[in-house]
């Protein structure tokens, strides 16, 4: 019999598995997880491949095998794997009955179209989209206890839908103006696979623009925002930090507001929802505030005239935007307060 707190998690070797690891090896309640990988290198646990995890991360490492998963009693599958990989296996997971939370884009749109055109892969899964919840908890967490399948948000997604979304409910964005998603990026968020872009003497003392116009985070903003995607004016860069995500959002609002009504309104969005932090009007948060942690801090600006406003969201790339949102997305299915081994 499966047992939702017996634990499989796909994939360590990357940043965000092994942020994963930690915090799972941490979780006061699920079971000790056991770690799949394709090649173990001979590594039957966790620590030898993490020598920092010795004394207190003896996890399991196995081959990865679906059959190997599906035989023992594990009812949780965490997919910490690229975005084709976990189109590959996460049906299979799923058939076999266990629920998957997957941490890459594989499962984050209902279209195959819009995931085969913007991540420019076949959408061979596509008969499970319709199955997927988009795993951001603030705004889904009545229907995530229910799902089978949880696609964790891309990390900039996470910190500009946070941001945006209390105002673009509230109707309060201007239809005429385009909004502006100004978003940095610790290297780790590029991932561990060895790039000339991304060596030390490339990232240190430097800072870049990349993939204006065509990030794959684009359509996530755009759906859970509720902006068309014409009005959206989103650029990422790439800071010479390990983690953390600044987003800094310009907007026009349709009518003039006090700096007192926009904070009540961040406030009373988010009133119960313990990952996310507001500032105060007219404070803004800092990475060193965020990394490490699972919170979102969002904090604005609103100009003298009430209608320009500059909001700043910051998170951990590795924590509140993947590692660390999929164990409060975990912690939902499993009935537990979603800050259980958060904090």
């Amino acid at each position: 019999m499966r047992d939702p707190r017996h634990i499989a998690v796909i994939g360590v070797t990357g940043y965000t598995g092994y942020e994963l690891a930690t915090l799972l090896l941490r979780h006061p309640v699920v079971s000790r997880p056991t770690f799949y990988v394709r090649e173990t290198n001979g590594a039957q646990c966790l620590s030898e491949l993490f020598p920092q995890l010795r004394g207190w991360g003896e996890a399991p490492l196995k081959p990865l095998s679906i059959e190997a998963i599906t035989a023992n009693s594990a009812g949780t599958a965490f997919l910490a794997t690229p975005h084709e990989v976990s189109a590959e296996i996460g049906p299979k997971l799923l058939d076999a009955g266990l629920r998957v939370i997957d941490l890459s884009g594989a499962f984050r749109f209902s279209s195959a179209e819009t995931f085969s055109s913007w991540y420019k892969l076949p959408a061979p899964h596509q008969a499970h989209l319709g199955d997927a919840v988009y795993g951001l908890p603030e705004l889904y967490a009545d229907i995530i206890p229910g799902a089978k399948l949880v696609a964790n948000p891309g990390c900039y997604a996470t910190s500009v839908i946070l941001a945006l979304r209390p105002l673009t409910q509230a109707g309060l964005v201007s239809p005429t103006q385009n909004v502006i998603c100004d978003c940095k990026s610790g290297a780790s968020g590029a991932g561990k696979e060895p790039r000339r872009d991304l060596h030390f003497v490339e990232v240190g003392e430097n800072f870049r623009a990349y993939n204006l116009f065509s990030h794959r985070h684009t359509p996530e903003i755009v759906e859970h925002t509720g902006l068309p995607e014409s009005q959206v004016v989103f650029s990422t860069h790439l800071l010479p930090v390990a983690r953390g995500i600044l987003s800094t959002i310009y907007v026009t609002l349709a009518a003039p507001h006090t700096p007192q009504a926009i904070e009540e309104l961040y406030k009373k969005f988010y009133a119960g929802r313990p990952m996310v932090r507001i500032s105060p009007a007219g404070s803004t948060p800092e990475l060193q505030h965020v990394t490490k942690t699972n919170f979102c801090d969002i904090g604005f600006v609103l100009d003298t005239d009430g209608q320009r406003l500059i909001i700043v969201s910051c998170l951990d790339n590795l924590g509140k935007g993947a590692a660390g949102q999929a164990v409060q997305n975990m912690n939902l299915t499993l009935g537990l307060e979603e800050q259980t081994g958060l904090l």
